[in-house]
């Protein structure tokens, strides 16, 4: 991909055409400083599982697709499914290959809310029920004062923060657009600064990715290094990663963005969602994360974050960074959770069945209900194609 400014690619990632889009989700080291996140001397192995779904079929809006089918209409750069650590499914597409890093958007706040588990374990943060002032003082007289870190795990700071894009710039992930643009050192800790509170932190869960923004933060400046170095020590090595990744920053040699921003391929994200499935029991034999994290971080545990009481007409649940599969009579996907990003990227963990999604994708809007009807059915096959 061409060299281009960042200002230019904050007002088009979001807007690229299908001519360029692909290119620019794989490309977004060429425009955005980044710190590499290093994989270890070791990579775990994915062999292949005994049965193979290249030919799963199913049933999505009154036809019969195939995967192929799929990722055609849903411009599907790579698919990869696991069952046991193996692999029962793995295609790419538009122009994607194995070794293609593809950008996460939100997808990455799963990453970060591991992070906080392995700081956790690591005794690096002493508590989730910890202030996030205790960790970051230049939070101090902002609405972040007095909010804990689980409470930002919930997406339940309290603070006021509007994630739709409404136009003209007037949103606030268009003012985090223009900060990021800005390549100014402290430009995101500076905007959650000026952001109000407007409810009670714990009362009302209010997506917002700069409440994950704050949290990487909070990782780093415990941890005492940057967040992709400590991802690197905590999860890329640990978890035998194949390539080393890239998370994107405010500013050359700054602070990585907690909310957004990590390219990876796509082997490298199921091993991440294998990591999670274990619970924090790594590849390398170490234990990363507390146990019994993956079933806290993927379920709600709170009022807020209940199945059903995120928003109006969701039936989901919301757990830490993670987003809770409602539960249904019978269902293959109970007790699963996923990371969603915008464009169809997505890791879904099950650990009943024992399965690992991992798809990069670049539909044509952020946001697409029928793409994500198509996608839940595809997973609802493989998964009971496996069984």
């Amino acid at each position: 991909m061409a060299s281009r400014t960042p200002a230019d690619a904050a007002t088009d990632i979001s807007k690229t055409s299908p001519e360029t889009q692909a290119a620019a989700f794989r490309g977004q080291d060429q425009v955005w400083p980044v710190r590499a996140i290093r994989r270890g001397a070791v990579a775990r192995p994915l062999p292949q599982h005994a049965r193979s779904l290249a030919d799963l079929t199913f049933e999505a809006a009154g036809a019969r697709l195939s995967v192929g089918d799929y990722m055609d209409r849903r411009h599907t750069a790579g698919l990869l499914l696991l069952k046991h650590g193996e692999v029962a499914l793995e295609r790419y597409g538009m122009g994607a290959g194995s070794q293609s890093l593809w950008t996460s958007f939100a997808t990455a706040i799963a990453i970060t809310s591991t992070l906080v588990g392995a700081a956790l374990h690591d005794g690096a943060i002493d508590s989730l029920d910890d202030d996030c002032d205790l960790y970051l003082p230049g939070l101090l007289g902002s609405a972040y004062e007095g909010v804990t870190i689980r409470n930002l795990l919930r997406m339940c700071s309290g603070v006021a923060w509007r994630e739709e894009n409404i136009g003209n710039g007037r949103s606030d992930i268009g003012r985090l657009g223009r900060a990021m643009a800005s390549l100014r050192p402290g430009s995101i800790l500076d905007l959650a600064c000026t952001l109000p509170r407007v409810h009670t932190p714990g009362a009302v869960f209010n997506y917002s990715t700069v409440d994950s923004c704050v949290l990487g933060a909070l990782v780093a400046a415990a941890s005492g290094r940057p967040l992709a170095d400590y991802c690197a020590e905590t999860i890329w090595d640990p978890a035998g990663m194949e390539a080393d990744g890239h998370w994107q920053l405010e500013c050359e040699g700054g602070l990585e963005l907690g909310g957004l921003g990590v390219s990876a391929c796509l082997r490298d994200v199921g091993r991440f969602g294998q990591l999670v499935l274990e619970d924090g029991e790594a590849f390398s034999g170490r234990r990363v994360l507390p146990p019994g994290w993956r079933d806290l971080a993927g379920q709600p545990d709170s009022a807020a974050t209940a199945f059903g009481c995120l928003m109006p007409g969701s039936p989901a649940g919301y757990g830490y960074h993670w987003w809770a599969v409602p539960p249904l009579p019978g269902g293959v996907n109970n007790g699963a959770f996923s990371a969603n990003g915008a464009f169809g990227q997505r890791i879904l963990v099950n650990p009943a069945e024992q399965v690992v999604v991992a798809i990069q994708s670049a539909w044509l809007q952020p946001h697409d209900s029928d793409a994500d009807a198509e996608t839940v059915a595809l997973i609802r096959a493989a998964v009971r194609g496996l069984r």
